[in-house]
């Protein structure tokens, strides 16, 4: 997953896009993992078990994906890979639509 995650954030970064993790490691643990997997987009350590974030967010396992459009509405859940990617673009082709 996150080979395609950092190919993702370079292939869109001129574009409105973020990528943005919260994570249910600890901040030490968080930084190792990062390190290791070379995770350069913005991520958060909220603790076992996601804290109030996944509580907010209803995360019931690990790793939920939410895809939001520049509004903040939750347009897809549990996507990976190409399908993601798939519908992130679907979403920045309609933005730049409405913009025209």
């Amino acid at each position: 997953m996150f080979p395609h995650e950092r190919s993702l954030v370079a292939k869109l970064a001129d574009k409105p896009f973020a990528l943005i993790g919260v994570n249910s490691d600890e901040a030490d643990k968080l930084k190792a993992i990062q390190q290791k997997h070379q995770i350069t987009w913005r991520s958060f350590a909220a603790g076992p078990g996601g804290g109030a974030i996944a509580k907010a967010w209803n995360v019931s396992g690990w790793p939920t994906i939410y895809v939001l459009d520049e509004n903040g509405v939750i347009r897809a859940k549990n996507l990976r890979d190409a399908a993601m990617e798939q519908k992130v673009e679907q979403l920045l082709a309609a933005m730049a639509a409405k913009a025209k």
